[in-house]
């Protein structure tokens, strides 16, 4: 039992922490030609479908990079340029050239404050919902623990942004073994399959999986989750639509998912506000310590002092995470 609810802790903490990693992996790899053009029109592209257009062009290097691609490509008959930045590479046709500004006199000012603009923009997308401010002030005033936890970590939830089935797997990855080793385990499965797809992984089949690691039960599960997505088993396009329970449901139904898992998938991937995962130890042990002096908290007693956290269940969960590990 200890051991179980050790690795749960761990798990928790390192739901949250690759969560915080991978939204400053989405805004360090902001790649500005397809982003750059509704910035600078003031239309900035909603995340989930920018994200599509990133290509890992380091932020901190943004700008390098858009000048070296843009002074060579607006020479005469030039239709395109290729930028470079982190390893990676991005191709800019004609239309992505004609989202950043000409390099004149001025040009390179301006191409410093168009990296700037579409850096911000998709920083503030990646990194707070819509709700959270509104959250956090409901919540400083109806709550005596979050009205001091809230100004003392600040208002700023880095979400996970990861496809769905990457997040899933990853988190059957993950079970049951510490943060670092399931970053090492993941790094190996990566590598084996560099496309991160589910016909990918089916193709790769049990034997090759398994050489990267993986327990013959974890194998098994990783299969099943990618044979439910190729099959059309679950109904992915509308989880942003149905109800919390509805996606618990369907999610539950796929071997070596559980409802803890599913909830924290609510949290870090489609950023549901609401979301009380009372399977969490990490939750359960920081509402002991913040409401109940470290003595021990049923279930029962967790759900009535995050009675007082509705709407926000998600946003008060997190401050408790973090009151146990600020990082």
């Amino acid at each position: 039992m200890a051991t179980a609810t050790k690795a749960q802790t761990k798990r928790s903490a390192s739901m949250t922490s690759t969560a915080g990693a991978a939204g400053q992996r989405a805004v360090r790899g902001a790649a500005a030609p397809k982003i750059a053009k509704d910035v600078l029109d003031g239309k900035a592209t909603p995340l989930k479908k920018a994200k599509a257009a990133l290509d890992g062009a380091a932020a901190p290097t943004l700008k390098r990079a858009l000048k070296r691609a843009v002074k060579p490509a607006q020479k005469p008959g030039a239709k395109s340029a290729r930028m470079k930045a982190n390893g990676a590479t991005v191709t800019l046709d004609a239309e992505a050239l004609h989202a950043v500004p000409a390099v004149q006199p001025d040009g390179a000012a301006a191409l410093d404050g168009a990296a700037e603009r579409v850096s911000d923009a998709f920083a503030l997308d990646v990194q707070r919902p819509d709700y959270w401010d509104r959250a956090c002030a409901d919540l400083v005033k109806r709550d005596r623990i979050l009205k001091k936890l809230i100004p003392k970590f600040g208002p700023v939830h880095l979400l996970s942004q990861d496809d769905p089935f990457v997040t899933l797997a990853r988190s059957v990855v993950g079970q049951q073994i510490s943060t670092a080793a399931a970053q090492a385990l993941w790094q190996r499965v990566e590598d084996a399959c560099p496309k991160l797809v589910p016909q990918q992984f089916l193709k790769l089949g049990h034997e090759k999986l398994a050489a990267c690691g993986l327990s013959k039960r974890k194998t098994e599960y990783i299969l099943d989750l990618a044979q439910h997505f190729v099959s059309g088993a679950l109904h992915v396009g509308k989880w942003t639509s149905m109800d919390d329970e509805e996606v618990i449901a369907e999610l539950t139904q796929i071997r070596g998912i559980g409802r803890w898992t599913a909830e924290m998938f609510l949290i870090f991937n489609l950023a549901r506000p609401n979301v009380l995962p009372l399977d969490d130890l990490g939750l359960i042990r920081a509402i002991s310590v913040n409401y109940f002096s470290g003595e021990p908290v049923t279930r029962s007693e967790a759900r009535e002092v995050a009675a007082n956290w509705e709407p926000w269940r998600t946003v008060a969960t997190w401050y408790m995470w973090r009151s146990l590990e600020p990082a």
